[in-house]
């Protein structure tokens, strides 16, 4: 096997500008058993959006299993959401997950503080108590519902220095449903979920962040009028970034099944919607892409879309299913989707390149949740095709992952 160093040099001189510190010794390499001659060194990848449930819901996902989760999945950082109990809306609270996290951590963590008290929207958290351990602030899995709210909570997050990150739905439009109000919905007789309800809460909090300067990000988009109403926001000055997941940009409402694999809030769109998110990738109005991984128990993901929880896990799947079906399909460029699971991300968040991970790109394989490391295995993407295995997460000079065999 040739020198490992040399290899590296040669095969990852787009990552040495970002990340010198991190080859200067790969000596620990060297017993590994991998023959990096036929591989891709890739970055670490970055989620900005993830839930690992600890504290609080431990039974669906830890620390401890969701990073060694994201690791064999190539990521070397993530950000986790702050619906747990407690909810980190002080200091205090903020703690007790960042005491799990230096214990059990694979990768780096970076955990949200909430914008309100137990993100029930009425009183604003103690933001400042957590803006020094809080990466941002959101109320993910609610919306804001307050205009005075959210206006309150970007004027202090813009004092501090921080984003505010919104998982935008307006909870008067919901009305009960589960999947998106399109045709499958009509066609079954399920209760929808409008896009307005999505886009009707970024249209106000576009205003606001317009008004008060407030960096602004929005989770996990998935309407057509969404990406339009953000590419005009960029065009007229506000500082917003924006993210989907890998599910709105290979599946839409044609795909789904009775099944709780395929509920997932915001739901699958229609295909107008999903060839607007690609297109908004293309010309940047899409900044990134997030998993949303949110694990539950199979008791909880059994009870077909109406009745089970809403969420699926894609950290261990995300980049296989966006290589395949959009770099290998001819969509974007490999170069594109490195910019938009770790470049773009780490860059809004001043989150430090810390890792690279190694590729099989020539791998062909079936997805197989019975392999997660994640404690949650319901996706949609049961049996899918994919290329790309990844063979090695290297973290803070750590190895984090290792492929068996």
């Amino acid at each position: 096997m040739t020198n490992v160093k040399d290899v590296f040099q040669q095969k990852a001189k787009h990552l040495l500008p970002l990340q010198p510190r991190l080859f200067e010794d790969l000596s620990f390499l060297d017993g590994v058993g991998i023959d990096f001659e036929k591989t891709v060194i890739l970055p670490g990848f970055c989620d900005v959006h993830v839930h690992f449930r600890e504290p609080g819901f431990s039974y669906k996902e830890t620390i401890a299993s969701g990073t060694r989760a994201a690791a064999r999945g190539g990521y070397s950082a993530v950000c986790t959401m702050p619906n747990l109990n407690p909810v980190p809306d002080c200091a205090r609270n903020l703690a007790i997950q960042t005491d799990i996290i230096s214990r059990d951590a694979a990768i780096s963590v970076y955990p949200y503080g909430a914008i309100t008290e137990g993100e029930k929207g009425e009183t604003l958290a103690d933001l400042q108590s957590m803006a020094d351990r809080a990466i941002a602030f959101s109320d993910d899995g609610r919306g804001v519902q307050s205009d005075e709210m959210m206006r309150a909570a970007m004027i202090k997050a813009e004092e501090l220095g921080k984003i505010i990150v919104a998982h935008c739905e307006v909870n008067a439009l919901l009305k009960g449903g589960y999947i998106h109000d399109g045709e499958y919905a009509k066609a079954h007789g399920q209760r929808g979920i409008c896009s307005e309800s999505e886009y009707a809460q970024i249209a106000r909090d576009l205003k606001l962040a317009k008004e008060i300067g407030c960096a602004y990000h929005i989770c996990h988009i998935s309407a057509k009028e969404s990406v339009d109403l953000i590419r005009r926001a960029k065009d007229g000055g506000v500082d917003v970034t924006c993210e989907t997941a890998p599910h709105y940009l290979i599946l839409d409402e044609n795909d789904l099944k009775e099944d709780g694999a395929f509920k997932m809030n915001p739901p699958l769109r229609s295909r107008s919607d999903r060839l607007a998110l690609v297109e908004g990738i293309l010309d940047g109005t899409v900044d990134m892409i997030a998993t949303d991984h949110a694990p539950h128990s199979a008791q909880e993901k059994s009870k077909g879309l109406k009745d089970s929880a809403f969420g699926i896990v894609g950290l261990e799947t995300a980049f296989p299913l966006l290589y395949t079906n959009l770099v290998l399909n001819g969509a974007i460029t490999l170069d594109k989707l490195l910019v938009l699971l770790n470049e773009n991300p780490r860059k809004r968040f001043g989150i430090p390149f810390d890792g690279f991970s190694v590729w099989d790109l020539n791998a062909k394989y079936e997805i197989n949740p019975d392999e997660f490391l994640s404690m949650g295995k319901s996706t949609p993407f049961v049996g899918q095709s994919v290329f790309g295995k990844n063979l090695l997460t290297v973290a803070n000079g750590k190895i984090a992952y290792k492929a068996d065999g």
